[in-house]
């Protein structure tokens, strides 16, 4: 406590003692230096491009989407990798002493790029506050709960998790590169969701650097800010270090499925069957989808439905729980493997099962570009509608796209929609990714890629949620709208694309905003601004 008091005492004498500056950067620079005890001829944990082969290989590093290498967007004047949490503090501090906001990149999946580069071209430098090495994880196996980094991938959850028990788990997302600050703060949503509600829902603590520097956790945050951080996008409000985490338990032995039908072999027909029953099965099962324009086009391209199944039980109990629910799909034995949770957690991101330090590695499985857009579905869609959307899928002459669907139902619905900012809840039957990938770098081919993944998205519209047409945070879409001024998004403005992401718990947030970062600090073209009823 004493450090943090002379810590604060010290950026006060700052603000006082300081004059205007000629130089924005160099004064930036030179506060974060003197706050984290380092010097101009050795900065060891902050870069400019001048420092032109370190920042470039530690900027491209956790750079998972490459479009915006090429995109003509702002890059950063700094990269910021903080090893505690007193230099996150330096950095937010320093940042509004000095006129540099921050954009902060856990693992660089965000689907816009906002952690790590800016749409809005300004004379005003920004830096990305790079988390990566904020990662310890501290799991108490007999309590159930770890305090985690946010700057820790995913994988390095599952993995340590796992180290110190077998029969306990954490809900989060299929791909194990995703870091947890961006996911966790977003809502989620994966394998144990049906059972446990999403990776936000299981948070019971945070530590977060304020827009006043200060380091505050869950009993000095105040609960309304606490309750924004888990769904509403942490960023927005500040800068998440950790989390603290609730684990869950799992049996030692799992059973995982897949098996893929063709349209030959009535996947539409399964498909709308699918959507249906996999929202109101045991929640102990869970079953999703994902429909793929395979082959090329356009003659030889066709529908291929993967049908992917995770129970909480041995392979007896899923074959009693899929036969009972959905027979017509046909599952065997032999297409069911019994194994542990983190072996689950392997298998559904494509690795083999017999090394689980995989997990530990954090470089992109794929050196692409991609697109993303998302959908939530409330009524079945039919099988005639289903033949119309495979025929727009199979005329694209791009890169196949996919259609990922995850079952809602179970704890999703018995949490009530306002608990945290997360609002997609009860009245879901799933959720609709849609996603393409290509590794062509030219502009022109990214835009026809992109034109191809909004026309599939546009033809969606009547077949999914309306007033608004809700859409999941962590598939973030600027297609929805952005701020076109840095600093002074309204709020009026910001409901184009926060009543989409957040429904009627954007103004919560909204309020939240204005209470604790009133000058919108914590700004990006897609964020939420302070209240204001104008």
């Amino acid at each position: 406590m004493a450090s943090a008091v002379i810590f604060l005492c010290f950026f006060f004498f700052l603000l006082c003692t300081s004059h205007a500056a000629n130089d924005t950067q160099a004064n930036f620079l030179n506060c974060f230096l003197e706050a984290t005890g380092g010097s101009s001829s050795s900065p060891s944990m902050i870069y400019t491009p001048n420092d032109t082969s370190n920042f470039a290989t530690l900027y491209r590093s956790s750079i998972q989407n490459l479009r915006f290498l090429s995109s003509g967007a702002e890059t950063p004047s700094f990269l910021i990798l903080p090893s505690v949490a007193h230099d996150a503090q330096a950095a937010v501090l320093c940042g509004r002493l000095h006129g540099v906001r921050l954009r902060v990149r856990s693992g660089g999946h965000d689907y816009e790029g906002l952690s790590y580069v800016s749409f809005i071209s300004t004379d005003e430098p920004f830096a990305v506050l790079d988390l990566s090495d904020l990662r310890s994880i501290d799991v108490d196996a007999e309590a159930r709960t770890a305090w985690v980094g946010a700057g820790a991938t995913v994988g390095e959850v599952y993995y340590h998790v796992a180290a110190a028990s077998t029969t306990a788990a954490f809900p989060a997302g299929v791909c194990t590169t995703v870091g947890v600050g961006g996911q966790f703060s977003g809502g989620g949503i994966g394998s144990l969701q049906r059972k446990y509600g999403v990776s936000a829902d299981n948070i019971v603590d945070a530590e977060l650097v304020n827009a006043e520097g200060e380091l505050l956790t869950r009993e000095t945050m105040g609960e309304d800010l606490f309750w924004a951080i888990r769904g509403g996008g942490a960023a927005n409000f500040g800068v998440v270090v950790a989390y603290k985490l609730r684990l869950v338990p799992v049996p030692p032995q799992l059973t995982l499925f897949s098996v893929s039908r063709t349209l030959e072999e009535g996947a539409t027909r399964l498909l709308h069957s699918w959507q249906s029953i996999a929202p109101r099965v045991a929640d102990d099962l869970w079953l999703r989808t994902i429909a793929l324009a395979v082959g090329e086009a356009p003659v030889n391209r066709t529908i291929q439905v993967i049908f992917q199944g995770l129970f909480l039980g041995p392979r007896r109990g899923m074959l009693e729980a899929i036969n009972k629910s959905f027979p017509e799909l046909g599952v065997r034995a032999e297409d069911c493997n019994e194994l542990s949770w983190v072996e689950t957690a392997l298998s559904l991101d494509g690795h083999s099962l017999n090394d689980t330090s995989v997990l530990l590695d954090r470089r992109p499985v794929y050196n692409s570009s991609f697109k993303g857009k998302s959908d939530f579905v409330r009524k079945p869609i039919s099988e005639k509608a289903w033949e119309g959307i495979w025929e727009v899928m199979m005329e694209g002459e791009e890169e196949p796209l996919a259609m990922i669907l995850e079952p809602w139902g179970g704890r999703l619905w018995e949490i009530e929609d306002d608990a945290i900012a997360f609002p997609h809840r009860k009245g879901n039957l799933y959720n609709i990714q849609y996603f393409m990938r290509w590794f062509e770098t030219q502009t022109e081919v990214t835009e026809r890629h992109l034109t191809w993944m909004r026309r599939l998205y546009d033809y969606m519209t009547p077949h999914v949620s309306s007033n608004p047409r809700a859409a999941y945070l962590n598939y973030k879409d600027i297609d929805l709208g952005i701020s076109t001024e840095e600093g002074r998004t309204s709020y009026k403005e910001a409901s184009a694309w926060g009543s989409i992401y957040f429904l009627h718990n954007f103004e919560k947030l909204a309020k939240v905003k204005a209470r604790v970062d009133p000058d919108n600090y914590f700004w990006n073209e897609q964020g939420i601004p302070p209240f204001a009823a104008w």
